[in-house]
């Protein structure tokens, strides 16, 4: 999924890491003949790379950041008292995490108009921010949606 870059940190060998919009960091060596990134080498080439775009894989794998709490959460729905919204392809904001909480049922979770991942009893899925999603019970199900994000 294409992340805008807004801003970088060090880890802890000095590899220069550029922090995403998604909250996950991805690593912009320069290692010639793998990484062709010179301007991760100088303050004024990290600078005039801010606002690009990167592909994050770890929200294309649907990895959970870490560091995020839940500050909203929804009521538990049934099959019969799912909105409407949450059945059509619809967003979460920018900054924002979903994650699905299934009780009891299947649920399936399709992702931007893909197969759809069955969430069974006791399991969860994540929701990354701005991902085109929708859901769709499969017979009975309960479940919930908690949205985070960092809080400051």
């Amino acid at each position: 999924m294409k992340r805008k870059i807004v801003g970088y940190h060090q880890d802890e060998k000095g590899d220069w890491v550029a922090d995403l919009d998604c909250f996950h960091g991805q690593h912009v060596r320069h290692e010639p003949p793998f990484f062709n990134r010179p301007w991760s080498d100088s303050e004024e080439g990290r600078s005039s790379k801010l606002g690009a775009i990167l592909n994050c894989v770890r929200c294309d794998a649907l990895e959970f950041p870490e560091g995020l709490s839940e500050y909203k959460r929804t009521p538990e729905f049934t099959q019969d008292t799912i909105p409407k919204g949450l059945l059509k392809n619809h967003t979460t904001k920018l900054g924002t995490w979903g994650k699905i909480h299934v009780m009891e049922g299947k649920l399936l979770y399709k992702l931007d108009g893909q197969k759809g991942i069955v969430v069974l009893p006791m399991q969860t899925a994540n929701i990354p921010p701005e991902m085109l999603h929708s859901v769709e019970a499969d017979g009975d199900v309960r479940f919930y949606v908690t949205f985070n994000k960092l809080q400051n």
